[in-house]
């Protein structure tokens, strides 16, 4: 009877340590699906499916207070929603390649391949036009557009100055920070991170000294060199993280002891390193960021046409997207999903992964399976 019991018993810890393995697989699988475009380059479907729809070069996207998607559709020269139901729609642009419409209403406003696209908590928009070097915001309640940064010239000047009349350089990417106090900016044709002061309107340098130089773990904001800061997103400590393009590396931006700290990419351009500690790996031309509810670090690597992630707990890099090689081929499997220099991403809350794959002309997303 013993012998029988413990035979019991021991086919009981076989099963259930099978079934927490197979849970376990189970919860780290990943299932790839097409969220908008038709692969064909193009500008058309507004009312329709987003799945229907042609893009043309999506970039930034994010999710909006209102539960909807929103996409920078940059050689349309327009930024387009997806609600809830999956319908897409243009909400700022006519479509036309050009600067002008504030004071009126954004959908009649003409854009310069807006960028990169957030919200402040107050549900207006702010979107970066690179080529016109400057920010706009869209009010939430009147739909009015307007310059809030750059005075449409490239170059440098302002800090200390609002913002409205500071110049800027080919500004890529923009971010609120937790408390909604600043908005930050990469800068990136001055190689600087500018903040603005939400409440004075203000604009200074936070980081950068304007020569492209590598930037040294542990390195003082002052006097410290950025080279091509192309996105940025903040973590749940407050931290700013910043993709570097040209430097090909991944900082961390410690705002309270005003410190960096190297997490990702040893400078040099390249794809290697996959499933090893992350600052042995090589990256090549990161634009995009995404920091994870668990804290990982998700990012557009998009000259290796892939999307890799910073495991945060284990400080490896891996593969998440993408097959290292410029392609079209979709797949479920993320893994044999081509992709072709993506730029925007963004991770949701439950953990999904959106991702501008920009030549392709098409959004794919990244789910978790159940």
């Amino acid at each position: 009877m013993k012998r029988t019991y413990s035979s019991a018993l021991f086919a009981v810890f076989v099963f259930l340590s099978g079934l927490q393995s197979f849970v376990s697989q189970a919860a780290e699988s990943w299932r790839a699906s097409i969220f908008a475009g038709t692969g064909e380059k193009g500008y058309s479907g507004d009312g329709e499916a987003a799945t229907r729809a042609r893009l043309n070069n999506p970039y930034g996207l994010v999710r909006g207070p209102d539960d909807a998607f929103y996409v920078c559709d940059i050689d349309n020269h327009v930024i387009r929603r997806i609600d809830s139901a999956g319908l897409i729609s243009t909400v700022v642009g006519t479509g036309e390649q050009g600067y002008s419409g504030d004071g009126g209403l954004g959908t009649a406003a003409r854009l310069n391949q807006p960028y990169e696209i957030r919200f402040d908590g107050e549900g207006n928009l702010f979107f970066v036009e690179m080529p016109n070097h400057l920010i706009r915001r869209v009010d939430a309640i009147s739909n009015r557009i307007a310059t809030i940064a750059g005075t449409g010239e490239s170059g440098f000047s302002g800090d200390g100055s609002a913002a409205s009349s500071a110049m800027l350089n080919r500004p890529h990417s923009i971010q609120f920070s937790p408390d909604g106090k600043g908005l930050y900016i990469c800068d990136i044709g001055n190689h600087r991170v500018r903040r603005i002061d939400v409440a004075t309107g203000l604009i200074h340098t936070l980081v950068g000294d304007g020569r492209k130089r590598a930037t040294p773990d542990g390195a003082s904001f002052v006097g410290c060199s950025v080279n091509g800061p192309r996105a940025s997103d903040f973590d749940s400590a407050g931290n700013l993280w910043l993709a570097l393009r040209e430097g090909n590396a991944i900082f961390r931006l410690d705002l309270d002891r005003q410190l960096f700290h190297h997490e990702a990419g040893t400078g040099k351009k390249g794809f290697s390193g996959n499933g090893g500690p992350a600052k042995e790996a090589t990256l090549s031309g990161p634009k995009g960021i995404a920091i994870a509810p668990n804290g990982d670090v998700y990012f557009a690597d998009t000259e290796s046409h892939s999307v890799r992630y910073l495991d945060r707990s284990t400080g490896t890099i891996e593969l998440f997207l993408g097959t290292g090689k410029r392609g079209a081929a979709f797949s479920v499997d993320p893994l044999h999903c081509e992709s072709n220099r993506p730029h925007g991403i963004y991770v949701d809350q439950d953990g999904s992964v959106y991702v501008g794959d920009s030549e392709n002309h098409r959004v794919i997303v990244v789910r978790p399976t159940p």
